[in-house]
C-alpha cells in the first residue's frame, strides 16, 4: 500500500492535479462574484443604472488586477522563504481575500460594496501571480500541454460549481448575499490548503539572492527583457481579443436574461447556463492540452477561435432561450480548448528563471479584456434608452469582431516547439532592457 501512494505522488496525473487544485478558488470565487453576486445585488441597490454602475465598478478592480498580478508574481520570482517563493505569497493572498470579501457583501451602502469588491481584487492577485509560477517551476517541459489542461479542467470546475450553488444559495426575495458569502470563502480556503499542503518547494531562505542590494532586487522584479518577446507579445494580443468577446457576453448576460428575454429568474437562468458552458469547457479543456503537444499549439487555437466566432456569430442572431443554450455549449466547446491550447503556449514562451512574471503579464491581457468589456456597460444603458434592447446588438456586435481579430492575429503567429529545458527561453537571456 506504502509503494502504491509512493508511485501515485510521483505520478504525472498527481502533480498536476495537486499544483492546480488551488486553481479552483479564485475560479468558484470569480465566476460567483463577477455573473451572478455582484450583478445581483446591484439589482436591487441601482436598478436604473445597473449596467452602468456594474460596468464601471469591475473596469477599476480589473485595473487593480492587471497592476497587481504582474507584480506580485515578480516578487515572488525573487522571494527567499523556507517555503519557498510562491506559497509565502500565495497565503497572503488567500488570508486577505477572506476579509475583503466580508467587507464587500456585508457592506450597506454602494461605496462599501466598492471598496470591497476592490480589495478583493488585490487579494487575490496577491495569490493569483505567485500561484501561476508553479507549473513552470515544478513541471517538466515535456508535461506542459497536460498541466495546462489540468489547469483548464479545475478552473472550469470552478465555473461549473460557482453556477450550480450560488446561483441558488442567492435565489430568493431578498437575495441570501451573506450565505453565498460563506460558501465562497469555504471554497476560496478549501482550495489553497490543498495546494500550500501537498505541493513541496525547495526552501529558499538561504539562497544568494538574500545578499543582494534592494536596487538589484527592484531591478530584477521590474525590469522586462525586451529580445524575444515578440511572439508573446501576439499570444497576449490574441488572448485578449478572445476573451474579450467571451467577457463581454458573460458580464451583463444576466440582464440580458431579465430585458431582453423576460425570464422569471434570471440568476438562475444565469446559473443554469455558466454550468452548462462549463461543463462544455471541462469535456475538451484536458484533451485539447495534451493534443496540442502532438498537433501543435497554433493549429487547436485556430480551431478553437474559429468555433467562438460562429458561436457568437449566431448568438446575436437569437432571441430564444432554447437557442441560447446549445450555441453557448458550443462556444464552450471552443473556449475550453483554447483556454488549455493558450495557456501551455504562455507556458512554452516565457523565460524559465522568471515564470511568474511574466505568465502575471498574461493578466494584461486576462484582465485587461475584462476591463474593457466593462466599459460596454454604459453603451447598454445609452443605446437602451434610445432604442429598446439595442444596447445587447451592440454587445453582440463587439464579440464577433473580437473574436475575428483574434483569429487574424493567431494566424500570422509562428508555431513554437521546444526540445528541453530553456529551449524556447534561450533568446531571453542574451539582453536586458528596464521597462
Amino acid at each position: 500500500m506504502q509503494g502504491f501512494w509512493s508511485a501515485l505522488r510521483a505520478s504525472a496525473g498527481w502533480q498536476a492535479a495537486t499544483i492546480n487544485a488551488i486553481w479552483f478558488g479564485p475560479s468558484f470565487l470569480w465566476n460567483a462574484v463577477h455573473p451572478i453576486l455582484l450583478p445581483t445585488l446591484l439589482l436591487h441597490r441601482a436598478p436604473a443604472t445597473k449596467n452602468t454602475f456594474y460596468g464601471l465598478l469591475t473596469f477599476v478592480g480589473l485595473l487593480v488586477a492587471m497592476v497587481v498580478q504582474p507584480l506580485s508574481g515578480a516578487i515572488s520570482d525573487h522571494t527567499a522563504h523556507r517555503l519557498g517563493r510562491r506559497r509565502p505569497w500565495i497565503i497572503v493572498g488567500g488570508v486577505l481575500g477572506l476579509a475583503c470579501l466580508a467587507l464587500m457583501v456585508g457592506s450597506r451602502t454602494l461605496a462599501g460594496l466598492a471598496l470591497g469588491y476592490g480589495m478583493l481584487q488585490f487579494a487575490s492577485n496577491i495569490l493569483h501571480g505567485p500561484a501561476q509560477g508553479l507549473i513552470p517551476d515544478l513541471v517538466p517541459v515535456s508535461r506542459h500541454g497536460l498541466a495546462a489542461g489540468a489547469k483548464s479542467f479545475v478552473d472550469m470546475m470552478g465555473v461549473i460549481a460557482a453556477g450550480l450553488i450560488i446561483s441558488r444559495v442567492l435565489d430568493g426575495q431578498p437575495p441570501r448575499a451573506i450565505a453565498a458569502a460563506s460558501v465562497i470563502a469555504g471554497v476560496w480556503t478549501a482550495a489553497i490548503l490543498v495546494t500550500v499542503l501537498v505541493v513541496k518547494e525547495k526552501d529558499t531562505a538561504d539562497r544568494q539572492s538574500q545578499r543582494l542590494s534592494i536596487q538589484t532586487h527592484l531591478r530584477g522584479m521590474l525590469g522586462i527583457r525586451l529580445r524575444g518577446l515578440g511572439d508573446y507579445a501576439r499570444l497576449l494580443a490574441s488572448r485578449y481579443c478572445i476573451l474579450l468577446s467571451t467577457y463581454t457576453v458573460q458580464s451583463f448576460a444576466l440582464f440580458y436574461f431579465a430585458d431582453v428575454l423576460r425570464l422569471p429568474s434570471p440568476t438562475r437562468a444565469m446559473g443554469n447556463m455558466m454550468t452548462m458552458i462549463g461543463l462544455s469547457v471541462l469535456l475538451s479543456a484536458l484533451p485539447a492540452g495534451v493534443l496540442s503537444e502532438r498537433y501543435g499549439r497554433k493549429r487547436l487555437s485556430l480551431v478553437a477561435i474559429g468555433i467562438v466566432l460562429a458561436g457568437m456569430t449566431a448568438l446575436g442572431v437569437v432571441r430564444g432561450l432554447e437557442q441560447v443554450w446549445p450555441l453557448g455549449i458550443v462556444i464552450g466547446l471552443g473556449m475550453g480548448v483554447f483556454s488549455s491550447v493558450n495557456w501551455a503556449w504562455a507556458t512554452d514562451l516565457v523565460p524559465v528563471d522568471e515564470p511568474a512574471k511574466y505568465l502575471g503579464l498574461s493578466n494584461l491581457a486576462t484582465a485587461g479584456a475584462a476591463a474593457t468589456s466593462r466599459l460596454v456597460g454604459p453603451l447598454i444603458d445609452l443605446c437602451n434608452n434610445r432604442w429598446p434592447n439595442a444596447g445587447y446588438s451592440l454587445l453582440f456586435v463587439i464579440a464577433v469582431l473580437g473574436a475575428g481579430v483574434a483569429l487574424v492575429i493567431t494566424s500570422r503567429m509562428r508555431e513554437t516547439r521546444r526540445d528541453g529545458p530553456g529551449h524556447a527561453s534561450r533568446e531571453f537571456t542574451v539582453q536586458q532592457q528596464e521597462l
